[in-house]
């Protein structure tokens, strides 16, 4: 009983966490008076690892703002949520896969995001993803942000997709995977 409530519990925390970013922005009105947002904690910031992986591409990186968290997702459409893998963990300095070059990130701390999708076509080797190593993820804009300073591509390398994500401090995050999409959420505060 106590763990059909759990699990109860547990799917429409999600269900719920999944809708806000569903659901457009409206601004408040101006007398309005912003009730406190109870923020998730508990989510620590060691290394998280998904051993799978996928010859599915993927095709885009978006973020968004959230009361308690700024959100970095990855788009892999095509792919089941059991097929991506993943590791997320806080790095000194990011190197790229391969070459070992490093890659600046600005921040207060550099969580490294890799995916175990390529971002090319596996039979082409056309790129599906048009980021360039070294540089700021396009179409990213961070302006705003509580948590994110600064994104980079690090590229794509025997089939992972590395990204550095620079961070305002080495905050608490937790990884997502669902169909089509892999979430990193890095909260504002501990």
């Amino acid at each position: 009983m106590v763990r059909n409530r759990t699990l109860w519990a547990t799917a429409a925390l999600l269900a719920a966490t999944l809708g806000v970013a569903a659901v457009p922005a409206t601004a408040a009105p101006a007398t309005a008076t912003r009730a406190a947002t109870a923020c998730p904690t508990g989510w620590g910031s060691l290394d998280k690892t998904y051993f799978a992986g996928t010859a599915t591409s993927l095709t885009n990186v978006r973020t968004g703002r959230h009361d308690c968290y700024d959100r970095f997702v990855v788009d892999v459409p095509g792919a089941g949520a059991a097929e991506l893998g993943f590791s997320v963990a806080y790095v000194d300095r990011l190197y790229q896969d391969g070459s070992g070059r490093p890659i600046a990130v600005g921040g207060g701390a550099i969580l490294e995001v890799r995916v175990n999708a390529p971002s090319y076509n596996v039979e082409t080797g056309t790129p599906t993803y048009p980021g360039r190593v070294a540089q700021p993820l396009p179409g990213v804009n961070l302006t705003g942000y509580s948590t994110f300073r600064d994104t980079r591509y690090a590229g794509s390398f025997e089939g992972v997709t590395q990204f550095g994500l620079g961070v305002r401090a080495r905050l608490p995050f937790r990884v997502l995977r669902l169909a089509d999409h892999l979430v990193v959420d890095v909260a504002h505060t501990w």
